[in-house]
C-alpha cells in the first residue's frame, strides 16, 4: 500500500545564522547554533537533500540524517549537539 504523498524538501534560503527548509508546505529554520554540523558545510552540500521516508531527511554529502518531527518539535528531543 502506498504511503502518504510527500513533496521533495527544498532549502529556500541560507544566511549566516542558518537556513530555511521547506517541507510539505511548512518552512522550518535550522539555526547553525542548534545544528552546528551545517555551519562550515559547502552550500552545495546543504542544498543536496534527500527524503528517503516521509519523516526522514538526509544530507548524503554531510552524512547527516534528521527526523522531520525533531525539527518541528525540538522540545521532544532534549539532547543537543555539541559544537
Amino acid at each position: 500500500m502506498p504511503g502518504t504523498a510527500t513533496s521533495d524538501p527544498e532549502v529556500t534560503n541560507i544566511s549566516r545564522h542558518g537556513f530555511w527548509l521547506l517541507v510539505d508546505e511548512r518552512e522550518l529554520f535550522l539555526a547553525f547554533e542548534e545544528y552546528p554540523w551545517f555551519r562550515r558545510a559547502p552550500v552545495g552540500a546543504i542544498l543536496r537533500l534527500e527524503r528517503p521516508q516521509p519523516d526522514h531527511l538526509r544530507w548524503p554529502d554531510l552524512d547527516i540524517d534528521l527526523s522531520v518531527d525533531s525539527l518541528e518539535h525540538p522540545e521532544r528531543y532534549p539532547l543537543k549537539a555539541q559544537a
